[in-house]
C-alpha cells in the first residue's frame, strides 16, 4: 500500500483544550484526556519527556504515522505543544489522538479478573492481527515494535485499535529520560523477541510477529507472561528459548472452537528462527477463520462484558462517595462539639460534659469520641 502525500500534523495549543484529566502514566510521560473546544469532543494527549526541546523528529514520525488510515489503528490527530495543568514552566510536546472510551486490553483484563468471553477474545485476536497487517502493508512498511495489552485500545463497543505504532523511533530520539524508573519496562521486555537482546539487533516485521504471538497468549489467557520473573531474568531466559506455557490453555480447548488453531499460531509466531515465523497476512488468515466461528455471538459477549464493567466500576464510585461522606460528617462533628464546648460558660458543666458521636458506614465503621477535645478513631471491623 503506497503512501500518498500527507499535510503536516496540526499543532494543538493549550487555548483550545480544557478539562484535563490524567488517565495513565508511564516511563515516557503521562496520558491525559482533554476536551477539544473546536472539535467538540474528547481527545487523548500522550505527553513525551522531550528534554532537548527539538520537535523535528517527532514531526517527521507523526507525519509518517498519519499517512493512510485503518479502523484497526488509532488515529493521530496532531501534535500538542504547550504547558499542561500542574506542569513546570517549560513547554511539553505530545501526541493528540482519538480518545478510546474503554481503555486498553490490559485494563479490561484487570477489571474482569481474566480474559473476556471467548467470542470477544476471537474478535480481539483478529482485530490486532489486522492492525499489524495494515502497518506492515504500508510502503515503506511501518513496524510497531511495542505490541502489548496496554497498547491495544478499546472503543465504546470494545473494538480494538493499535496505539503507539512507530513510536519506538520517536522515543529513542526524543526522550532523554532514564528508563530505570519506567514501571512498564518489565511488561515491554516480556513481549520482545529473542533477537532484540542482541547488540546487533535490527528490527524487522518478524519482530512484531513474535510480539503478536506473546500478545495473543495474553489475550487468550487474560494473564501477563512471566508475571513473577524479574526483568533481568526475562532478558536472559527469552533468548534461551523460554516462552509462556501452553499446557494450561491446551486443557481449555473443549468448548472453545478454534482455540487449537490459535495455540498453533502462537507457537509459530514466537519461533526462535525469524524465517520460521508467519507473515502478518498469514496470521490474519488464521484469526479470520476462528473469528467467523463466533461472529454471531460477539454482540452478546460485548453486552455481557459491558454489564460486568458497570458492576465493577459502580462499587468503586459508591465507596468513594461514602468515604467523602464520612469525612464531611467527621468535620461537622468537630465543629459542633468544639462550638458546644466553648459556648458553655459553666466551668462545672465543662468538667462533666462529654460529647460522643458515632458514625458507622457501610464502607468503614468509625467511632468518633469527643472527650475533652480528644479524638479517637476505632475501626469496628477489627
Amino acid at each position: 500500500m503506497a503512501l500518498t502525500s500527507c499535510p503536516q500534523p496540526a499543532l494543538i495549543a493549550d487555548s483550545i483544550l480544557r478539562d484535563w484529566v490524567v488517565i495513565d502514566s508511564g516511563g515516557f510521560g503521562q496520558i491525559h484526556k482533554a476536551r477539544h473546544q473546536q472539535w467538540c469532543c474528547d481527545v487523548a494527549i500522550k505527553l513525551l519527556h522531550y528534554d532537548d526541546g527539538s520537535s523535528s523528529s517527532l514531526l517527521h514520525e507523526v507525519s509518517m504515522m498519519r499517512q493512510g488510515s485503518s479502523p484497526y489503528v488509532i488515529q493521530v490527530l496532531g501534535i500538542y505543544q504547550g504547558r499542561p495543568p500542574s506542569s513546570g514552566p517549560s513547554k511539553q510536546l505530545g501526541l493528540v489522538m482519538e480518545f478510546m472510551e474503554r481503555g486498553s486490553v490490559a485494563s479490561l483484563q484487570k477489571n474482569l479478573g481474566g480474559a473476556p468471553p471467548w467470542p470477544l477474545v476471537c474478535r480481539l485476536a483478529h482485530e490486532v492481527a489486522l492492525g499489524i497487517n495494515f502497518l506492515h502493508s504500508l510502503s515503506p512498511a511501518m513496524l510497531h515494535l511495542d505490541l502489548k495489552p496496554s497498547n491495544v485500545l478499546l472503543d465504546s463497543h470494545l473494538k480494538a485499535k493499535l496505539t503507539d505504532f512507530g513510536l519506538a523511533q520517536v522515543y529513542q530520539s526524543a526522550t532523554r529520560a532514564s528508563k530505570k524508573n519506567c514501571k512498564d519496562e518489565g511488561g515491554t521486555i516480556s513481549y520482545m523477541p529473542p533477537e532484540a537482546f542482541s547488540l546487533s539487533y535490527s528490527p524487522t516485521k518478524a519482530s512484531d510477529i513474535y510480539s503478536y504471538g506473546i500478545l495473543l497468549w495474553s489475550i487468550v489467557t487474560g494473564k501477563q507472561p512471566y508475571p513473577n520473573a524479574l526483568s533481568s531474568v526475562v532478558r536472559l531466559r527469552i533468548p534461551r528459548g523460554d516462552r509462556p506455557s501452553l499446557k494450561e490453555i491446551s486443557c481449555q480447548a473443549t468448548g472453545c472452537a478454534g482455540l487449537t488453531g490459535l495455540i498453533e499460531l502462537m507457537a509459530t509466531c514466537w519461533e526462535e528462527r525469524v524465517d520460521k515465523r508467519p507473515t502478518s497476512r498469514e496470521c490474519t488468515t488464521v484469526t479470520e477463520e476462528v473469528f467467523k466461528m463466533h461472529k454471531h455471538a460477539v454482540v452478546d459477549a460485548v453486552h455481557q462484558v459491558l454489564k460486568r464493567l458497570v458492576s465493577v466500576q459502580s462499587p468503586q464510585k459508591h465507596s468513594m462517595t461514602q468515604q467523602i461522606g464520612v469525612f464531611i460528617g467527621l468535620r461537622k462533628c468537630l465543629i459542633c462539639s468544639f462550638t458546644s464546648y466553648f459556648q458553655d460558660q459553666n466551668e462545672e458543666e465543662r468538667i462533666t460534659e462529654q460529647f460522643q458521636r458515632v458514625h458507622i458506614t457501610e464502607a468503614a465503621g468509625l467511632f468518633f469520641n469527643k472527650s475533652w477535645g480528644s479524638i479517637t478513631f476505632i475501626d469496628l471491623h477489627d
